[in-house]
């Protein structure tokens, strides 16, 4: 999820009762909420550096103990007064755990069981960033603060405001497992159509917008993938979808789709990627080279994907250009 769901989720955590277990427990959790995105320092080292090594350990469940780890040891530099190691830690560990349960949640992914499997699991109920999550958050925080300032106007003694918080992250879960339910009713819909008159081989369903009835659908056939919108609220068509047919590279182009995956980032982009399409073009330069493109149909499609790895092949099968990019040029 994105860096102000998961400080705001540190927040609520510490307003709904964790505040009662460390006098420290609000920076405790909004550090160790954010914590295992300290691997995001490995954008210095490009794009492909940061697709292989963003969500890599450090949101591991092996990981978590040491991270949280961190806030504790940050905090204590700051703090005026000493305060309970085994009380702070279980608050800081409690805020990492939130982070990787989030981000389980999305469509993007997290690798738990490193460094055992680099296995990629995903919920696909949340998108990256879900504006009804700000706005159960927010509330949580932002109602006591209105009702601090009524109770102080008429003389009355303000609210700790723990049980608004408590109550968001109930409805947040409950938000959740409804998301959940509407996830598999979309998934079951597209399974049960034929498109083009082929039954899918597989397909994903992905969160889209603000409304948690409408979702993207991804179905993959022998010959193409089909880009549907599935509306819980209205009939389903599969035959509106738009497709993108799978190249059957001559052996030219099949060529150098192999030199491309020897590369690093195609061997970073395609063990990340779910949904690879494919696609070849002649290339500016040298006379004979071919451009070899692969994208991830989960984040867009052509002709403005998200997720790019492309490389450059010239005749004989040597690679001249070869990178990941998050968008294409």
């Amino acid at each position: 999820m994105d860096t102000l769901t998961h400080t705001l989720t540190g927040a609520v955590m510490s307003r709904a009762g964790l505040k009662r277990w460390s006098p420290y427990a609000t920076p405790l959790l909004l550090l160790a909420a954010n914590a295992p995105d300290i691997d995001m320092v490995t954008l210095f080292g490009g794009a492909t550096n940061c697709l292989h090594y963003h969500r890599h350990i450090a949101h591991s469940l092996i990981a978590a103990p040491f991270l949280a780890l961190l806030p504790v040891l940050v905090v204590r530099l700051f703090a005026r007064k000493p305060f309970g190691w085994k009380a702070a830690y279980g608050v800081s560990a409690l805020g990492v755990l939130s982070h990787l349960l989030l981000d389980w949640t999305n469509s993007y992914g997290i690798r738990l069981l490193l460094p055992f499997s680099g296995v990629w699991v995903h919920l696909d109920i949340f998108d990256i960033v879900d504006v009804w999550i700000w706005v159960i958050l927010l509330a949580a925080l932002l109602v006591p603060l209105l009702a601090a300032l009524v109770s102080r106007e008429i003389g009355a003694r303000p609210g700790s405001g723990r049980a608004i918080a408590a109550t968001a992250l109930c409805f947040l879960a409950l938000y959740g497992f409804g998301r959940y339910l509407l996830h598999n009713r979309a998934s079951a819909i597209l399974e049960s159509r034929l498109y083009g008159g082929l039954a899918p081989l597989r397909v994903a369903a992905f969160p889209t917008g603000t409304s948690p009835f409408r979702w993207r659908g991804l179905v993959e056939t022998g010959p193409f993938y089909s880009i549907e919108d599935v509306n819980l609220l209205t009939g389903f068509d599969p035959a509106a979808g738009q497709l993108y047919y799978k190249p059957e590279p001559n052996p030219a182009e099949a060529a150098a789709a192999d030199a491309a995956r020897r590369t690093n980032p195609f061997r970073v982009f395609l063990d990340f990627s779910k949904y690879p399409l494919w696609g070849f073009m002649p290339a500016d330069r040298p006379d004979g080279s071919l451009r070899v493109e692969v994208t991830d149909l989960r984040f867009g499609e052509p002709p403005i994907p998200k997720f790019v790895a492309s490389a450059v092949v010239a005749p004989g099968g040597r690679v001249l250009q070869s990178e990941f990019r998050y968008r294409r040029r």
